[in-house]
């Protein structure tokens, strides 16, 4: 029951965009300051937001992780690319009050950055058995090139347009790139292995511990 390789890697290239879009919330930093001067709050209450999205990722992904188990990885994708593009896209709409901020950016973006967050990671090791760690890395890899990459086209943004408005064009092209990554991603079939390979044997124990389990007692 062989797949074909590049069935596989294209489901790797969708979780990595995902990934790039889901790491861009690491380009906080460069909302900051404008954020404060807009406020006219501290940058530790600006920050709040940001601590908030952090602690509901973390929340969200262990549930992230559960309802893979149940529906599969793409619904779960589809949900949080819903939720963390609408909580980026709603924060242009708080300027009247931080308050806002904390509840669009920190709780209802970083739901959807958890739930997104475990997806590709979980979904990928099933596809390379064989490649476990090298697609790990791949994955992680690419949730934190999406700050590296976001924050320069960020801070373009906001100088032309201001904080605000970025949220919203950010926002839109979040939920493209993680809904065409949510389209491709799927389990691999029941019983799937990647041609040519074969499971590592168990592990047997050791001789000298079979030994001492097997000595009778004196």
């Amino acid at each position: 029951m062989g797949e074909k390789v590049t069935n596989r890697w294209l489901i790797a290239a969708g979780g990595v965009l995902m990934q790039l879009a889901l790491g861009a919330v690491y380009a906080w930093s460069v909302f900051r300051m404008p954020l404060s001067e807009e406020f006219g709050a501290s940058v530790s209450a600006v920050n709040t937001a940001f601590t908030l999205t952090i602690v509901f990722l973390g929340i969200s992904a262990y549930f992230g992780g559960r309802l893979m188990e149940r529906i599969g990885p793409r619904k779960v994708a589809f949900a949080a690319a819903g939720l963390y593009g609408a909580g980026v896209i709603l924060s242009s709409l708080t300027s009247s009050s931080i308050v806002l901020l904390y509840l669009t950016y920190g709780v209802l973006a970083g739901i959807g950055l958890g739930l997104g967050y475990i997806v590709p990671i979980a979904t990928l090791i099933k596809w390379f058995p064989d490649r476990r760690g090298v697609i790990t890395g791949v994955a992680v890899a690419g949730f934190g090139a999406g700050a590296v990459l976001t924050a320069p086209v960020a801070k373009s943004l906001i100088g032309s347009v201001g904080p605000f408005q970025t949220f919203a064009i950010l926002g839109v092209a979040y939920v493209i790139m993680v809904l065409i990554g949510a389209i491709v991603l799927k389990n691999p079939p029941e019983g799937w292995k990647p041609e040519g390979w074969e499971p590592p044997p168990p592990r047997r124990p050791s001789t000298s511990r079979a030994r001492t389990t097997s000595s009778p007692a004196r």
